[in-house]
């Protein structure tokens, strides 16, 4: 079988790169169809994964309106010259492209306030798959879902070994307390009107946290001079090894408070936006893993609350344990659904129904 995969993000990358090796090892072949945005083409090319540059990222509604539009015309030459049998992406270019060239469209997502990307996809998608735990109730035929994260396809133990080499980069020891901040740009459609740690309170977040440990400052923005100290250097390949060590994680990237409570790693996430996500609320209410705030000063006092108990790195391990133990082997379960499809989406189908009814 031939698949292309679209990725338009870095957190895509590593969704995609454990199932991508299964496919491939069971000699399916695949290509990826990539956005150059923040650190997607580096990753890719870490990983040594095939690709086709298909678009960018581009900054207001106007332009990414184009962008898409350009993405859409870039897409279709690649499917033409490629031919692939089946599409799978987390953005509309290759959706739309699906229909053009009569082959199936497979959607995976878990962001339930990226209303309008979601909606120039559901149109165009054979199928929607979605965590169980996803908020949105999308009353639809094609809707299928999984009991797992996203984030588990690459940071389940069966796929991922932290790498200590990444604290001798640093200067740490095994023994060293760390924390990280992370702040992102803000930039993407769906962040439009949202927010998350004020500019102000920045200060007093590093000169707060610093009483337990060293501070990294991990941001999509450029940094001002005055948290240059700070920043974060690392390899991007390296980020999820250095998380599962730290101390504590808080910031605006939700993507990233849910690796870091995947991982094991106290995890506070401060954004506008987090009511609405499901991931947040199964990790914070059946495995207390996560915490989520809109108010930034309530953030910042559970993060002390935290730091101040020299046990809550090893109540989140053993929580981790218990969430591991309930939850699927995502890489697993994609892989085989891609493979099998479409009997494997019948399949379970006819099982949510039985569910349903029993």
């Amino acid at each position: 079988m031939r698949i292309i995969i679209g990725v338009g993000h870095p957190k895509q990358v590593h969704l995609w790169k454990n199932i991508i090796n299964n496919l491939v090892n069971d000699g399916h072949e695949v290509l990826v169809g990539a956005w150059d945005k923040d650190i997607t083409l580096y990753l890719l090319n870490i990983y040594g994964f095939e690709y086709e540059i298909i678009g960018k990222s581009y900054k207001g509604l106007i332009k990414k309106a184009y962008g898409m539009l350009e993405s859409d015309i870039k897409s279709l030459r690649v499917a033409n010259k490629f031919k692939p049998d089946i599409f799978l992406a987390g953005a509309p270019y290759l959706a739309h492209v699906s229909k053009l060239v009569a082959k199936p469209h497979l959607y995976f997502l878990d962001t339930e306030h990226a209303s309008i990307a979601y909606w120039l996809t559901y149109p165009f998608s054979d199928v929607i798959c979605t965590p169980s735990c996803f908020k949105r109730k999308l009353n639809l035929k094609n809707w299928i879902m999984f009991d797992g994260y996203q984030e588990l396809a690459y940071l389940h133990p069966k796929y991922f070994k932290p790498d200590p080499s990444v604290l001798d980069d640093l200067g740490l020891s095994k023994y060293d307390k760390f924390i990280i901040i992370r702040l992102i740009s803000w930039g993407a459609v769906h962040d439009v009107g949202q927010h998350g740690i004020d500019a102000k309170m920045r200060a007093q977040y590093i000169s707060k946290l610093e009483r337990y440990g060293r501070v990294f400052i991990n941001s999509e923005a450029k940094l001002g001079k005055e948290l240059e100290k700070w920043k974060l250097e690392v390899a991007p390949e390296k980020f999820h090894s250095l998380l599962s060590y730290a101390q504590l994680y808080i910031g605006e990237g939700g993507s990233t408070a849910t690796e870091a409570a995947i991982l094991g790693t106290p995890s506070i996430h401060i954004s506008s936006t987090a009511k609405y996500c499901g991931n947040f609320e199964d990790l914070h209410k059946n495995y207390k893993l996560i915490y989520t705030f809109s108010d930034d000063r309530q953030a910042l006092e559970k993060a002390i609350e935290i730091l101040e108990d020299p046990n809550s790195k090893r109540k989140w391990r053993q929580r981790r344990e218990k969430m591991l133990k309930e939850k699927i082997d995502v890489a697993a379960f994609i892989t085989d659904f891609i493979e099998n499809f479409p009997e494997s989406f019948y399949e379970l189908r006819e099982k949510e129904l039985e569910d349903k009814c029993s």
